[in-house]
């Protein structure tokens, strides 16, 4: 109704963006509580702004922040593979229509291949810049 549509990957928009918003938003309230609250009195007590301790906050954080984006990119490949299983379209429509329900069984194995590949160049990406993130000290 918000869309125009209520099946395809057009619908299935709504519903992965509905659940993913909450969920980043938590972990992202985590890491900006791990920062510790030392760091922000004194930055205060320096003289900054609350848009500067808010800045130095973010960059205290940044590493535990690219890590969990890393994570909601990894849960959206996984919604939305299980969205294309009910009919969204993509590689869970793919696997399970052609895959399983027509009994091509190497078809399922590359869907699923496929979707793996996408986690760990995902995955690795994200360690990557996490790394260099923490080894600069940002």
């Amino acid at each position: 109704f918000l869309i125009g549509t209520s099946i395809g990957s057009s619908a299935s928009i709504i519903p992965l963006a509905i659940s993913a918003i909450p969920f980043v938003a938590k972990l992202f309230e985590n890491s900006l509580m791990e920062v510790e609250h030392g760091k922000i009195e004194t930055t205060l007590s320096l003289g900054a702004s609350h848009l500067e301790v808010i800045k130095m906050m973010l960059l205290e954080s940044l590493p535990s922040l690219v890590n969990n984006i890393t994570i909601t990119l990894i849960s959206l490949i996984g919604y939305s593979a299980m969205a294309g299983a009910l009919g969204a379209g993509g590689l869970g429509d793919l696997a399970i229509r052609i895959g399983y329900q027509s009994y091509r069984g190497d078809v399922l194995f590359y869907a699923v291949v496929v979707i793996i590949v996408l986690v760990q160049i995902i995955q690795s990406a994200g360690d990557y810049v996490v790394k260099r993130l923490r080894k600069n000290k940002y």
